[in-house]
């Protein structure tokens, strides 16, 4: 009985807790405060499911470039150039999935947070070899592929935003967490394979050496400043996480060689947070200023009093060039001018109006009534034509009844096929083609008759059996209207 009565009394600790929990007043503040922070604690830590020893093995694995690993590189930016070059948004999702682009750049981010100089090393110089491989295999292709053009995939990898700041941050803290958890989360590895899309900037680097010029060349410094971005915050996110984690330092027997590559570690972990805070920042300000001028622009196309062509943007210069048909006040212009000023972050660009005043209303009106002019004259034109066609197939018609009539006069078995062919039309409505001609014909092959042919074709609404009665009458009619002994009707074929 006594032990029934201990073990009923004997609660674990957090079994304690949470009855003293329990116990604590509802109405009470500081106990609903205690409540919510220990069950946000419990929701978000993560440092009970870390594996550290295999996620650092897990991620060194990843690091080399060779054999394998390397034809799957390739294979995979021959996909997604493809896809690129086709525009197709599944092929190229389909190519970052079986990319081995993450394994150095996890590597470089490690390595720094746990002062491992090895793999540091290691991991620098297998990314080198990853960019070099990609850029050069999506350069062949570009180079020698028949069909180029830009399209709207390859393009959206030439102007990086903020946007591509924050998912290449967010996507690295996703990916290392799914690294250090016990048992790995490999649809979150997938996930960021895709959403960082490490893999399209390196292809589109590839295509704008392949097109060459200004304008390639342009192309592949914008992708490639987008590859910088992706690598240098997915590192950032693995080394905030694993010194947040608290994953242990790599210890070294010299203690001036460990500290010689703490001071290193160091030196290279503020090299990447400073290019990193420069990064973020260049890419909001230029995000901003973005933005900012596509209301300005909004604003100025719905202007129903203007006639807006085009817009220009010198960031370099800090002008803003507006292009119309017409004349444009210089009250339109101030107006402009005061609105600029509004916007924070294109309130210091100088804006230019390039009214055309060479295109104005009046001029405008004019070249309408030239052109109504000459629409005029084309319809006079057209319609001389018509006539003048009319006319000769008026005498065409005529010449062929004169030269009918006197082939008639001349020989009375001649037989007028015009007349014959609108008669037979009046006659049998029916019918849809008419051809008549007279055709030698041989039984033995020694002696040769003239036979009349009379070739028809029906309406195919007909039955047989009606075309069939339909021809006989026709022979008949015929024999009467040419005086005919004999006559042959052959149906057309439909």
């Amino acid at each position: 009985m006594s032990t029934e009565n201990e073990n009923k009394f004997n609660f674990t600790e957090d079994e304690s807790a949470e009855k003293a929990a329990e116990n604590q007043p509802v109405d009470d503040p500081k106990g609903l405060w205690e409540g919510f922070k220990s069950f946000l604690y419990k929701l978000l830590d993560i440092r009970d499911d870390v594996d550290k020893d295999q996620t650092i093995e897990d991620v060194k694995k990843d690091i080399p470039f060779k054999g394998a690993t390397a034809w799957i590189l390739i294979c995979s930016i021959f996909i997604a150039s493809i896809g690129l070059n086709a525009n197709s948004t599944a092929v190229v999702i389909g190519a970052m999935l079986i990319s081995p682009l993450m394994g150095p750049i996890l590597g470089m981010g490690m390595s720094i947070a746990i002062n491992d100089i090895y793999t540091l090393r290691k991991s620098l110089v297998n990314f080198g070899v990853m960019v070099v491989l990609s850029v050069l295999t999506a350069f062949l292709f570009f180079k020698f592929f028949p069909l180029q053009e830009d399209s709207s995939e390859l393009l959206a990898r030439t102007k990086p935003d903020i946007r591509d700041v924050l998912i290449a941050f967010f996507g690295g803290l996703a990916l290392i967490i799914a690294r250090t958890k016990k048992g790995t989360i490999a649809s979150v590895i997938f996930g960021v394979a895709i959403a960082t899309a490490l893999m399209p900037p390196l292809c589109t680097v590839g295509y704008g050496l392949a097109k060459g010029g200004t304008q390639g060349l342009t192309y592949a410094g914008g992708a490639l400043y987008l590859f910088i971005i992706n690598t240098i915050f997915i590192g950032l996110a693995t080394f905030l996480v694993l010194k947040v984690l608290r994953f242990p330092m790599l210890k070294y027997a010299n203690s001036k060689r460990r500290k010689r590559i703490s001071q290193l570690a160091s030196v290279v972990a503020l090299a990447v947070m400073i290019p990193a805070v420069w990064t973020f920042w260049n890419v909001l300000q230029e995000s901003n200023i973005n933005r900012d001028y596509g209301i300005f622009i909004k604003r100025v196309e719905d202007n129903p009093k203007l006639w807006f062509q085009k817009d220009f943007k010198d960031d370099n210069k800090k002008e803003i060039t507006l292009y119309f048909n017409g004349e444009v006040s210089e009250d339109v212009i101030a107006e402009y001018t005061n609105a600029l000023r509004e916007y924070e972050y294109i309130g210091g660009y100088t804006l230019k109006v390039d009214g055309n005043n060479r295109r104005s209303v009046d001029e405008l009106s004019k070249s309408l009534n030239r052109a109504y002019t000459d629409l005029d004259n084309s319809r006079n034109i057209i319609d001389g034509l018509q006539k003048e066609i009319a006319d000769l197939k008026s005498k065409l018609s005529n010449l062929q009844t004169q030269l009918e009539s006197k082939a008639t006069l001349q020989n009375e078995n001649f037989v007028a096929f015009t007349t014959l062919s609108k008669d037979a039309k009046i006659q049998y409505s029916d019918l849809r083609q008419f051809g008549f001609a007279k055709m030698l014909s041989s039984k033995d092959f020694s002696t040769i008759d003239t036979i009349p042919v009379a070739a028809v074709k029906w309406n195919p609404a007909l039955s047989d059996s009606i075309q069939t009665l339909r021809e006989a009458e026709l022979k008949v009619w015929l024999q009467q209207k040419l005086a005919l002994d004999t006559l042959l009707v052959e149906r057309i074929q439909q």
